[in-house]
């Protein structure tokens, strides 16, 4: 059973506040950050955040999972909370190191991922020691 096919029954019932996170840990393959992105996708549209907001939100959780394969240490875990009018994510691991921006020259084939998040996020940081990297998405109201 995949992971979005595991939570379709709850989409049928009135999601309350606190049932809006989730979290899923990942051995350090690079394969978990499809997986990351397919859960991610499936919480959100249960949560009904879709469009440009939602492929904002996979983007990151794909920059910030990958980042946490390639320089991390020890398992991935990913949380994505969804409180008030804001989502929150965070990405985890095992290395101390906090994640960095760098600037990739025009040849690099990789080190934008946290310009990326800069671009995308309303706000990111490093938490915990250096073990987590978050971003923040503010979600606008589905006011009348």
């Amino acid at each position: 059973m995949s992971p979005a096919t595991a939570v379709a029954p709850v989409a049928a019932k009135r999601l309350s506040q606190t049932s809006r996170v989730f979290e899923a840990a990942f051995e350090p393959e690079p394969v978990c950050v499809g997986r990351a992105r397919r859960i991610t996708t499936a919480f959100l549209g249960l949560w009904h955040v879709r469009g440009s907001l939602a492929d904002n939100i996979v983007l990151v959780v794909s920059e910030l999972v990958s980042n946490a394969v390639e320089h991390g240490a020890g398992d991935v875990v990913l949380r994505v909370r969804y409180p008030d009018d804001e989502i929150r994510v965070e990405v985890t691991d095992g290395n101390p190191a906090p994640a960095r921006r760098r600037v990739a020259g025009d040849d690099d084939v990789s080190g934008r991922g946290l310009l990326l998040v800069t671009v995308l996020a309303r706000k990111w940081g490093v938490i915990n020691d250096g073990r987590t990297t978050w971003a923040t998405f503010h979600v606008p109201s589905r006011r009348p």
